[in-house]
């Protein structure tokens, strides 16, 4: 009995290896494929929603509509000729899953992230960062959070190192908000997605939130001071100021009471300590007796404390038990590939703002920190589930609807449409990571990223797509662009506008824009400079209209 134990032992065993071998020979797919699915999660709970409200559930995405969409969402431009005719032309059933991860390993994901976060963070219009207009002390801190999302760190790494503002790039966030009420509304806002600002000159009206919870917050980065490095102007939009972040020793936040001071006539002030959203205070040394703060050169940090607020304040916002972290980013990361967070406004978690899919939520909070918080495998999940594939039309009118009938329609921010405008004139990727806006493309087209995926078209920007250079002059056939080659070659008039649509718009011409455009373009085209200005009409027709303008 022992023996023959002895050989059905080493049998399993052989058995198991092999298991494990034949595993690591396919991949990681074959391990994904036998945990429990996020993406199933995320269907089963957005389909029983539609079911309980009797709504319409939307069809499937074309795969033109899936292709251009999911180019945009994860790599920031849309697909090349040749990109998206080799996936119109593929058959495989697991084409969409297969694309997916082939662009969350194209180095532009990081650079498209990098931009999405840094808007989010920053904002469009910052007036440290950005001046009257444009962004020209942004490149440090995209280049440093575009590293952060190549070698695929961890969220609570990256919102750690913003806040300890130590690496050359990372400095940016603290150094754009410099003083500690600025810093404050701005961390509960991105990383706890909580308004506490209510809270600063009177208890908050409707929320739990008093005077001495908003100041108790201050109190961390009271001590917080940026600076410029010397000898490091702006440079170009790649580089930006250089600034440097360090923390005092000493300095406390103050809070204002009623008691009027007999000698100065105003009210009274009084130190407060700091304390945590969760209640708590915080409990430090007390610093050196009787030390002075130095007197600081430009652009000179004071010496490093030896017990930092701010630290604290990461060590709670990253612990396990805090209510806010996790819940904030899973939110938010829902909202960038959704067009609204289950909580909406993100940043604006409150008792009257309750989750339209409180379940869901959580599901994906739970899944966030139990892959520790690992962005790239939930954008995985979120962009191969089935509501992210839908169709972006059906019965629901509203922008944003709040169960997801119908996916998300987005206008392309300013950045996705220089690098796509690139890409639709058959220049190639190069060309397209390298250009950057224009100060008028800026100013006329920046505004659609807000936070809350809102737009409002203007007179302005309609004046500047239809009326300007900007988009006009990449039409021109020139510099062996598509407009030329398409003048230039030999091909079939069909087949020129077929690769036009295919080109710009990601998705075949219909007959009757064929019949229009083959009409319009072969009329008189032995006349070499009407064909190029007929060229440069449709072409420009293309890029201009609304259909290049949003992400369908």
């Amino acid at each position: 009995m022992i023996k023959s134990a002895g050989k059905q032992s080493v049998l399993v065993n052989r058995v198991v290896i092999g298991l494990l071998v034949a595993a690591a020979c396919l991949g990681p797919g074959l391990v994904r494929a036998q945990e429990s699915r996020l993406r199933d999660t995320i269907d089963r709970e957005i389909k029983a929603a539609w079911e309980k409200g009797k709504l319409a559930s939307p069809a499937r995405s074309t795969d033109a509509v899936f292709l251009r969409r999911v180019y945009l969402d994860l790599v920031g431009m849309i697909p090349s000729y040749e990109e998206t005719t080799a996936f119109l032309a593929d058959s495989d059933s697991q084409k969409r899953e297969k694309l997916v991860d082939k662009l969350l390993a194209d180095p532009r994901y990081a650079r498209q992230q990098a931009q999405v976060w840094d808007l989010a963070m920053l904002g469009r219009k910052n007036k440290l960062v950005d001046g009257t207009v444009g962004y020209r002390n942004r490149g440090r801190f995209r280049v440093w959070l575009a590293k952060q999302f190549e070698a695929n760190e961890p969220w609570d790494r990256i919102a750690a190192k913003i806040l300890q503002a130590e690496e050359d790039g990372s400095q940016l966030y603290l150094a754009a908000y410099r003083d500690s009420d600025e810093m404050v509304n701005a961390v509960s806002r991105f990383f706890l997605a909580t308004q506490i600002q209510c809270a600063k000159c009177h208890n908050h009206p409707y929320e739990s939130w008093t005077q001495k919870d908003y100041h108790g917050l201050s109190g961390f980065f009271v001590r917080t001071i940026a600076v410029d490095v010397p000898g490091k102007p702006e440079i170009t939009n790649q580089t930006g100021n250089q600034y440097l972040v360090g923390e005092k020793t000493i300095g406390e936040a103050l809070f204002s009471l009623e008691e009027i001071d007999p000698k100065t006539k105003k009210k009274m002030t009084v130190p407060i300590k700091p304390k945590f959203l969760t209640g708590d205070e915080l409990t430090e040394p007390d610093p050196p007796q009787d030390y002075v703060e130095p007197k600081l050169k430009a652009g000179e940090l004071p010496p490093k404390p030896a017990f930092s607020r701010r630290e604290k304040f990461i060590e709670w916002m990253l612990a396990k038990d805090n209510p806010f972290f996790a819940k904030a980013v899973a939110n938010r990361v829902w909202a960038q590939f959704l067009g609204r967070g289950f909580v909406h406004p993100v940043d604006d978690f409150n008792s009257s703002n309750t989750p339209s899919h409180p379940e869901l939520l959580k599901a994906i909070e739970t899944e966030l920190v139990a892959h520790q918080f690992d962005v790239k495998w939930l954008v995985r999940e979120i962009v191969n589930s089935e509501i992210y594939q839908a169709a972006d039309v059906g019965a629901v009118t509203d922008a944003l609807p709040q169960f997801y009938e119908r996916a998300r329609i987005r206008p392309l921010t300013v950045e996705e449409l220089t690098a796509s405008l690139q890409i639709a004139m058959g220049l190639g990727v190069e060309p397209a990571l390298k250009a950057e806006p224009s100060k008028d493309m800026l100013q006329y087209l920046g505004e659609p990223t807000d936070g809350q995926s809102r737009f409002q078209g203007s007179l302005s920007e309609h004046l500047f797509l239809h009326n300007g250079e900007g988009f006009r002059g990449m039409c021109r056939p020139n510099k062996g662009n598509l407009p030329e080659k398409l003048v230039q070659g030999t091909e079939d008039w069909n087949e020129k506008v077929e690769r036009m649509f295919l080109s710009v718009l990601s998705r075949p011409v219909t007959s009757e824009e064929r019949e229009r455009f083959v009409e319009y373009l072969s009329t008189d085209s032995k006349d070499a400079k009407q064909t190029a200005q007929r060229m440069e009409d449709a072409m420009w027709v293309l890029v201009s209209g609304s259909e290049f303008r949003f992400n369908r």
